[in-house]
């Protein structure tokens, strides 16, 4: 690992590049004293850019078998995300690259501009069945990059034409470039939207998920997605206890306030790198609870940092779990809000135009 005393990063949630050992790469760890002469002589750290790498896939459309998420495929239009939030959990697909899971993971970024073509094909091909397409499961599709790329925005204007469902995750209320696509999908009954929301306070986000749009934004987003008749859900997540948990109950009176009617929450989850990059970000930022809150996370996964089963890395367990569980429960319940199923139509799905021409039956 690449451990490194230091003050916070400034508009970044990783405090340093975590060099991932399972894939045997050679770990680095710098002495404070060189740091320093190299600063004397070097002068500050240049501030970090974010990059961008356009990739040229073969294919676009993910599929899962995972029994405990509801969709079995999924498009992710980019690669890394500049939001940068320290506790995201595909942080560690960087490593796939030689890339670190800490900051490289939120500068050096890739993009997938032939998403829409490649979709296009895909849906062209003969004994296609559509089910909804699921986008924002890995990073999200209106990280800052979107608004130069706008492969989400291709991506959802596919759909539109052809009739097919799709899903969308998000923490940017950029997703509402998108008003007039969104109201067309849900008039058709083929989109729903879901918004994380994880704390109300400004500065707590700043420093969880730095390049994020801040709490009100995202608040104002759900609101203004309600009103356009939009399905809309707001995912309270990840509750991280002794930090983002004092916000459930105020969260979910805001959004029952805006008229939305679906909400859950999901544990915070720790998987390989995401672990020492969040003890670090820890220890940065709240050193004088940093293992109250770890003591916690680990007495809800059962005594690890994380918890990697099916099923039961949604479904934390033990006393901390329980209060959580409860504290949401009752919640949902002063407010009148639960979670919803939004059923979206799959019956009307029309194979697109491929070179000019129709798709032959």
């Amino acid at each position: 690992m690449f451990h490194v005393k230091h003050s916070p990063v400034k508009g970044r949630g990783a405090q340093s590049g975590v060099v991932p050992t399972r894939f045997g790469l050679a770990t680095r760890e710098i002495d404070g004293d060189w740091r320093d002469h190299v600063q004397t002589l070097d002068g500050p750290p240049v501030k970090l850019r974010t990059t961008v790498t356009e990739e040229r896939p073969k294919s676009i459309l993910t599929f899962n078998q995972s029994p405990d998420v509801p969709f079995d495929r999924s498009i992710n239009a980019y690669r890394g995300c500049e939001h940068g939030c320290v506790y995201c959990f595909a942080r560690p697909t960087h490593a796939y690259h030689d890339l670190s899971p800490g900051l490289d993971f939120e500068t050096k970024l890739f993009a997938k501009p032939d998403a829409a073509d490649l979709l296009r094909k895909t849906l062209a091909k003969r004994g296609y069945r559509p089910k909804p397409i699921a986008m924002g499961t890995n990073t999200d599709p209106y990280q800052p990059i979107e608004r130069d790329y706008r492969i989400t925005r291709q991506v959802l204007e596919l759909c539109l034409e052809t009739r097919h469902p799709v899903t969308i995750t998000t923490k940017s209320d950029r997703v509402l470039d998108e008003a007039g696509v969104l109201e067309a999908l849900a008039r058709e009954k083929l989109v729903a939207v879901s918004i994380s929301v994880t704390t109300l306070d400004p500065e707590l986000s700043g420093k969880l998920e730095p390049r994020c749009a801040a709490p009100a934004k995202r608040l104002a987003a759900l609101g203004k997605l309600v009103e356009l008749g939009v399905p809309v859900h707001c995912s309270v997540s990840p509750i991280i206890p002794a930090i983002t948990d004092e916000f459930i109950e105020g969260i979910i009176a805001e959004v029952a306030r805006l008229g939305v009617q679906s909400v859950n929450w999901i544990p915070l989850r720790l998987p390989h790198e995401v672990a020492p990059l969040f003890r670090e970000w820890l220890a940065v930022h709240y050193p004088d609870r940093a293992g109250k809150v770890m003591s916690i996370v680990r007495e809800m996964r059962g005594g690890r940092d994380n918890d990697p089963n099916f099923h039961s890395r949604f479904n934390p367990q033990g006393v901390w779990a329980d209060l959580i569980r409860a504290r949401f429960k009752l919640a949902c319940k002063r407010t009148g809000i639960g979670k919803a199923r939004f059923e979206l139509d799959c019956s009307r799905f029309r194979p697109p135009e491929v070179g000019g021409q129709l798709r032959l039956l």
